[in-house]
């Protein structure tokens, strides 16, 4: 039997010792994570968008300029370019340039540029949001791990005792001293408390696969460092949810997208208030064309100069007509809004509501925030009483033990009352880790809250 448990514990040794190639501390992971999630990566793409849309309406700004050419072919009877109607066939191309700017449409373009700024700051916050979210469900399964990990610890040492319990139970068995049942009941103690030990590394292991998983990692080899918590001098160090509320509504970003998004709502009343306004706009453009008759040469009939009366034929090419058909124009576009069907009136009462609600989220999640600070004030004093009280219990079991097993080894308690004393310190043990880890993490979810960095101390 103790041949068996050696080989146990060395072969659960030896796959540990193979794991450990490489122990990931709360920063490594936490920084791996903000590198590469996923869904941070998704919402930093979404970012770049919204900076395109910054690029867009800074382009509402500028003046648009655009190239046109084109090629026909007419048949039969058409109007010429020198206004004259011809009757044969002909092939022409035209070619044109237009430029036209915004002057004023309500300080419209100025109000959608505002809001695609305040539209990245929220994308900015949203994304802190997302980090932070992530970071909390690290910590949180990096302190199961490490519970997990005291909890084997626990178990292992009760593996050892109930050892030494088999192996005084054979001694005494076999002097006579104790009947066979004695040894029995120990043989049985051991295999409870290895059914323990093997429940004990599952639960480790299945932490260990939940916080791989979370960083989107391979669970295989996978570890996390061993962190000694110094808990000497607990306490909470804030004495009012006030305090703590006051500080998160300033710098939580959850609390500053909201904020944004009132005022982006803001901007989209205006926005829908400009187009009860008039709008102005510049616009200039140039153009000429070509145009060949079919069956003769590009030339044009005009008055000799030097013999008035006599019609002479010049040479009217490509770009001689290019240059004699060029035409420029300019000009100012003025547009009234009178009727439009109720559809500005509409748009601007949708975007007061809009506004209205983004106000109730902010007010919402502003009564949330506190709801949640108070609550987990609540549970880390909570989680604080019940630490100090499990830690003066754990040292009541830990004397009540060493008198237990002091008296079992001089024959005065028998085994079963000896068991009865170890369970309860092993309960006393297992409420004290839990306390434990579950008070720290009440605290830095506090520290969040107040605005302190997550990391291990």
């Amino acid at each position: 039997m103790r041949i068996k448990i050696v080989s146990v514990l060395a072969f659960m040794f030896l796959i540990a010792g193979n794991a450990q190639d490489k122990k990931w501390s709360l920063e490594a992971c936490v920084q791996y994570a903000l590198d590469n999630n996923i869904s941070i990566k998704q919402q930093e793409l979404n970012q770049e968008l919204v900076e395109e849309d910054i690029l867009t309406a800074r382009g509402n700004f500028y003046p648009s300029l655009n190239g046109s050419a084109s090629q026909n072919w007419n048949f039969g009877s058409y109007i010429g370019q020198r206004g004259t109607r011809i009757s044969r066939d002909s092939r022409g191309n035209s070619f044109g340039l237009n430029s036209g700017v915004n002057i004023y449409s309500g300080l419209r373009n100025r109000n959608t540029l505002l809001r695609a700024k305040k539209s990245l700051e929220a994308a900015g916050y949203d994304l802190e949001e997302n980090k932070n979210t992530i970071m909390l469900y690290i910590v949180n399964s990096y302190l199961n791990v490490l519970l997990n990990k005291e909890s084997l610890k626990i178990s292992e040492d009760q593996i050892i005792i109930s050892q030494n319990q088999v192996e005084k139970s054979i001694g005494l068995v076999e002097s006579g001293s104790k009947a066979k049942a004695v040894l029995l009941e120990a043989e049985a103690t051991l295999a409870t408390n290895q059914q323990q030990l093997t429940a004990a590394q599952n639960a480790l292991d299945l932490s260990l696969l939940s916080l791989a998983q979370l960083l989107q990692l391979s669970h295989k080899g996978f570890d996390v460092e061993d962190v000694l918590l110094d808990m000497s001098s607990v306490g909470l160090e804030y004495n009012d949810t006030d305090d703590i509320f006051n500080k998160a509504v300033s710098i939580l970003p959850e609390i500053k997208s909201a904020e944004i998004a009132v005022e982006t709502s803001e901007l989209n009343v205006k926005i829908a208030k400009a187009a009860f306004q008039p709008s102005l706009s510049f616009g200039a453009g140039l153009g000429t064309s070509y145009q060949h008759i079919k069956g003769f040469k590009d030339e044009l009939s005009i008055e000799d100069p030097n013999d008035p009366g006599n019609i002479i034929n010049i040479s009217n090419g490509f770009g001689e007509q290019l240059k004699n058909n060029m035409g420029y124009n300019l000009g100012f576009s003025l547009s009234v809004p009178i009727f439009n069907r109720f559809q500005t009136q509409s748009n601007v009462s949708r975007a007061l509501i809009n506004l209205k609600r983004a106000e109730l989220q902010l007010l919402d999640k502003e009564i949330k925030l506190r709801e949640s600070i108070e609550q987990a004030y609540a549970d880390a004093k909570a989680a604080l009483d019940q630490f100090v009280s499990s830690e003066k219990s754990l040292v009541a079991q830990e004397e009540l033990f060493r008198n237990a097993q002091e008296s079992f080894n001089s024959g005065v308690m028998t085994s079963f009352d000896f068991d009865q004393v170890r369970n309860r310190l092993v309960n006393a043990q297992s409420t004290m880790i839990n306390a434990k880890y579950n008070f720290v993490f009440r605290t830095k979810l506090l520290e969040y809250y107040y605005g302190i960095p997550i990391v291990m101390q």
